[in-house]
């Protein structure tokens, strides 16, 4: 294995999804599917292979491609899909050629449900496919059930039934059917009940549940528990039945899709194409950027490359955004909700993973690049004047508003620089007040800065929302630096970014590498500070325990602590080495407090 693809398996994400082999010649040797794409590629290549034709198959894989989709059950009907469409050679020996199957309500009179392996173009109906089989056969069961459908084949026109042509079968006798055949149910009530079951079947599970409460609640009036009980079975079972796949849905339109990440000096798309609800084929691919071009003319570029390379002659597309420019015979829809909005956030991910690829190959080959480029992208998304190569944070930390401290990290090129931190001890604040706090600190950071003719920096991160980010607009405004210096707050809860006099703030993709910096600054600094309000307060703490013992003062006990650094230890200590430090009068006081 070269260096590239061990480079690339080790960028895939532990996501599910389906992977592609291909050969030297671009001919894909095999499509296979995995909860974490990872681990699974990675199982090809990590070790020595017992049998023969999966040492063949490895021996001949020149690339692979792999498709981020969002659960298991995905990643089997796509692995489906695929190899019947592609038909893998190595696949072909190891695959059967199954289908999955849907439940089917019939387009006819008094409709039919059943479960089929054939979707036909009948205007009947399909939900599914599902891969749990079984479960699948329980649900069809259950609603047999619940509204006594019929299951015979006969063709129920109202003719034939008014004719007295059906007989009514063994399943009327025994109670599974109402009889429809012969008018013992009437064609409005069968409808109600199909109309409920479709219901069910889209996931409104609302109507059965209280069909089953008002079950559950008879039977236990009448203390018949057993009954009871296995009605509250079949409402667990009804509920927990409702699967949903995107990958293959059920519909016969056929259309493309193209998602698109754009970053500072590439654009990441992935493209789709879908034939009958399925999804046939599946590209990432980036654009690198000259002019600074728009989305709409990455857009359109990305459009007309994909139609010309796989001679689409589709006549829809689904985009992020409406398109400018017409293109004849292609219709654009830019989906709100709905299965095309789930597909299109689907292949969004697929974009995010190549651009996550791509970071990461960038940031291995050439580091300086990747950080100018990463810095870059930070600078645009904070509206920035200057590239944020120097970025500091600070966090408070106190407890019941006693020992207050402050921290503050530094990051230089996007990576912590230990040796600058600095803690504070807080010294104009009593009881709990964060904002006045805040305002020493920075006051105090700065004035220092200043005062040393020390490197300011280009970006400043206060834990905390629009109060501290005010308090720290303070103190910057008094040292004439609040218009030198771009300083934003981050808030918790919903990791909001702040700006000062701008009370509404900004939300960055939560899988952006700015807010994930900005995250690591911030959670940096609690650290930070954490461990220093811990050691504070353990020391004082200690403290007051030695300055306690009669002729021991504070700054006995504070030698005592910077000698053996924790009261345990000194209980340890004999009294020679305790004369050592304080001398024999302090020392006995100390060594008798503890020994007698």
């Amino acid at each position: 294995m070269d260096l590239e693809m061990k480079n690339k398996i080790s960028d895939l994400p532990l996501l599910p999804g389906v992977y592609l082999f291909y050969d030297r010649e671009g001919v894909i040797l095999y499509v296979g599917k995995a909860k974490k794409l990872k681990k699974r590629v990675a199982s090809y290549f990590n070790r020595t292979h017992d049998g023969k034709r999966l040492r063949l198959l490895v021996e001949k894989i020149s690339r692979f491609e792999v498709v981020v989709v969002d659960s298991e059950t995905d990643a089997l009907l796509l692995e489906n899909t695929l190899i019947k469409r592609h038909q893998p050679f190595y696949n072909i020996l190891l695959k059967d050629s199954k289908t999955y199957p849907w439940i089917c309500v019939k387009n006819e009179p008094f409709p039919r449900v059943f479960i089929t392996r054939t979707r036909l173009k009948d205007k009947s109906t399909y939900f599914g496919p599902y891969t749990a089989v079984r479960k699948m056969k329980l649900m069809v069961d259950l609603l047999h059930r619940i509204y006594k459908l019929r299951t015979c084949p006969h063709s129920l026109s109202q003719s034939n039934i008014e004719n007295g042509k059906i007989k009514v079968c063994l399943e009327y006798h025994i109670g599974n059917c109402l009889a429809p055949c012969i008018a013992k149910q009437t064609k409005s009530e069968y409808d109600l009940a199909i109309e409920q079951l479709v219901n069910i079947l889209n996931g409104n599970v609302k109507k059965a549940a209280n069909f089953f409460k008002l079950r559950m609640e008879r039977f236990s009036a009448d203390f018949r528990f057993e009954e009871a009980q296995l009605a509250k079975e079949n409402y667990n079972l009804l509920a927990n039945f409702y699967e949903k796949s995107i990958v293959v849905s059920d519909s016969t339109s056929n259309f493309e899709l193209l998602s698109m990440l754009d970053k500072e000096n590439y654009a990441y798309f992935n493209y789709m194409q879908l034939v009958n609800g399925m999804i046939i084929r599946s590209q990432n691919f980036r654009i690198q950027k000259r002019l600074d071009e728009n989305s709409d003319s990455l857009l359109l570029a990305a459009t007309l490359e994909m139609r010309q390379k796989y001679n689409s002659k589709m006549a829809e597309i689904v985009l992020p955004q409406k398109l400018s420019y017409t293109i004849q015979g292609l219709a654009y829809t830019v989906p709100v909700r709905g299965v095309k909005r789930k597909l299109l956030a689907l292949s969004h991910k697929n974009a995010f993973e190549l651009y996550s690829e791509h970071v990461k190959q960038m940031e291995r080959v050439n580091p300086e690049l990747y950080v100018e480029q990463f810095l870059a992208t930070v600078k645009a998304d904070l509206r920035m004047p200057e590239i944020p190569t120097h970025i500091e944070c600070f966090d408070n930390s106190h407890f019941q508003g006693t020992n207050y401290v402050a921290a503050c990290v530094v990051f230089e090129n996007a990576k912590p620089k230990k040796a600058a931190y600095r803690h504070y001890h807080i010294k104009t604040v009593s009881g709990s007040d964060d904002y006045a706090a805040m305002e020493e600190v920075v006051y105090r950071r700065y004035k220092r800065l200043l005062d040393e003719n020390s490197p300011l920096p280009q970006l400043i991160v206060i834990d905390g929302g629009k109060g501290q980010l005010s308090s720290a607009l303070n103190s910057l405004k008094k040292l004439a630096l609040d218009t030198k210096i771009t300083v934003i707050g981050i808030a918790k809860r919903l990791e909001e970014i702040y700006f000062p006099n701008d009370p509404v703030p900004i939300y960055l993709d939560k899988r952006s590498q700015s807010l994930k910096l900005i995250q690591q600054l911030r959670n940096e600094a609690h650290r930070f500070g954490i461990t220093f309000h811990r050691k504070t307060r353990m020391k004082k703490m200690a403290t007051t325990e030695l300055s306690a013992i009669a002729g021991i003062g504070n700054k006995t006990a504070d030698k005592l602590l910077q000698k053996f650094k924790s009261v345990a230890a000194i209980k340890k200590m004999s009294l020679s080495e305790l004369e050592a430090v304080l001398g024999a009068a302090r020392a006995k006081l100390v060594h008798n407090h503890y020994h007698q």
